[in-house]
């Protein structure tokens, strides 16, 4: 059992690509629903597709914390890997991971519950659009603790080198979810159509039985039991998880914190480019998923290697890592370059939102290769138990960079001048997280470093 969790043994490219390999599969299943809802809405109309560009941030920012909690669960678990600590611990710290993510969970969807109205206006939705967001956020605000329960366990998963079962859950879920999305938008048989609540009640539906799946799957697989003292150094555990988990969420919520209040600003040019841009955004997280499965297989790797002192191993994987980002983003900005028309008109239905969908891929998708390597960088420093340093970058790319030239960028230049915006806070912050990541110790940087020489796809 234990030599099937290690992340520690063999070549360090086949200990990444075991974990981030599945969770290509897992993470392009979750981003479908969202790709999907845009796709089904578009057709509902154009309020529906207004209203989920302008629901879309926020969701994203609150997922992103659940991401962030679920970063402090792996960091705690794959170092416990690394460094021997028995499975009995490591159960018990599964519950406790759970029982913060519900607790948690629970809380801040209340208080999105309450203050949506007022969130949603001031990014300038209103009338009919707002009415169809709020009908979307309430069933979404139910769904949202089992989002993040299962979240957490899937961690786990991923910490001990099981990302298939993460993977395969998450897959599950989305293609439910999916499934249900036309039947419960549209109306079919017995079911009316509820448009934008059609969506809602599809994603309830869906996180309800992934969530019951997993705890189940986890307690018949031995890795969550509340026998032998389950709630032994549960304050430990928590203040551990919470150490990284808080900053973490912090970074990774602080990035769609970052699209809602440039949502505001495009809301200044009109519905139809907040449409043009929301359709535009959920194309570009589909295209990253390479990426994004990148940033959940580095974490265990660099913790574990890192929890059993083989620093070297931990460099010589997220050097791997940002070459391979490298590839991955200029390939998928010379898919846009060529293609970025077709795929805008596919997602916008033709509408007058085509224009504004398209230009934004076309441009923008140069600086996704810099937005790579710093969700990597990122994700190593949190495994590296150095949240604040991620924490930090993001905020950095967001508050000093995105923002500020985005407003600057609408004043000057409308649409165009938000994608230059984008295009350069996503460089700049990667040229920034490479000097991070040395600082911690995971440095990437130097002449040697643009190599890979197979020692360093060698354990040490």
């Amino acid at each position: 059992m234990a030599a099937r969790k290690t992340l520690n043994d063999g070549p360090v490219g086949r200990a990444l690509w075991s974990v981030s390999a599945p969770m290509t599969v897992g993470i392009l299943g979750v981003l479908s629903v969202g790709l999907a809802d845009a796709f089904f809405l578009a057709r509902d109309g154009a309020v529906s597709l207004a209203a989920i560009g302008f629901a879309f941030p926020v969701m994203t920012a609150l997922t992103s914390l659940s991401i962030g909690l679920s970063a402090g669960t792996n960091t705690v678990i794959s170092q416990a890997i690394g460094r021997g600590e028995d499975e009995d611990q490591r159960r018990r710290m599964t519950l406790h991971a759970m029982t913060l993510a519900l607790a948690l969970s629970c809380a801040l969807a209340v208080v999105i519950w309450l203050v949506a109205p007022y969130l949603f206006a001031a990014m300038g939705a209103e009338g009919e659009v707002l009415a169809a967001i709020l009908g979307y956020m309430r069933f979404w605000c139910l769904s949202f603790p089992f989002l993040v329960t299962s979240m957490a366990l899937n961690a786990v998963f991923r910490a001990s080198g099981r990302s298939g079962v993460a993977a395969t859950a998450m897959l599950l879920q989305a293609l439910l979810n999916i499934g249900l999305d036309p039947v419960l938008i549209f109306g079919l048989g017995p079911f009316p159509a509820m448009s934008m609540d059609g969506a809602g009640v599809a994603t309830l539906t869906a996180r309800i039985c992934s969530a019951t799946g997993l705890i189940v799957f986890a307690s018949y697989g031995g890795v969550l039991q509340l026998k032998a003292a389950p709630w032994l150094r549960a304050r430990d555990s928590m203040r551990r998880i919470i150490r990284v988990g808080a900053p973490a969420a912090m970074s990774n919520a602080i990035n769609p914190l970052g699209m809602a209040i440039v949502t505001g600003f495009v809301a200044s040019i009109g519905d139809t480019a907040v449409a043009g841009f929301g359709a535009a955004t959920r194309v570009q997280g589909v295209l990253v998923v390479p990426m994004l499965a990148l940033s959940s297989g580095i974490g265990p790797v660099v913790g574990q290697a890192w929890g059993a002192g083989d620093h070297a191993r931990a460099r010589a994987g997220l050097r791997l890592t940002h070459l391979s980002v490298a590839a991955i983003g200029i390939t998928v900005a010379v898919f846009l370059a060529l293609f970025a028309g077709p795929v805008a008109a596919l997602m916008t239905s033709g509408s007058e939102a085509q224009e504004f969908t398209a230009s934004y891929l076309r441009i923008a998708s140069w600086g996704y290769l810099g937005f790579g390597i710093l969700i990597t960088s990122n994700a190593a420093m949190n495994a590296r138990d150095r949240a604040l340093w991620s924490m930090s970058l993001s905020g950095l790319r967001i508050f000093a960079l995105y923002v500020p030239l985005t407003w600057l960028g609408v004043q000057v230049a409308g649409f165009e001048g938000m994608i230059i915006a984008a295009l350069t806070a996503n460089l700049v912050s990667a040229w920034l997280a490479l000097i991070a990541v040395r600082s911690v110790g995971l440095g990437t940087l130097g002449g040697a470093s643009v190599r890979v020489p197979s020692q360093w796809l060698t354990r040490g």
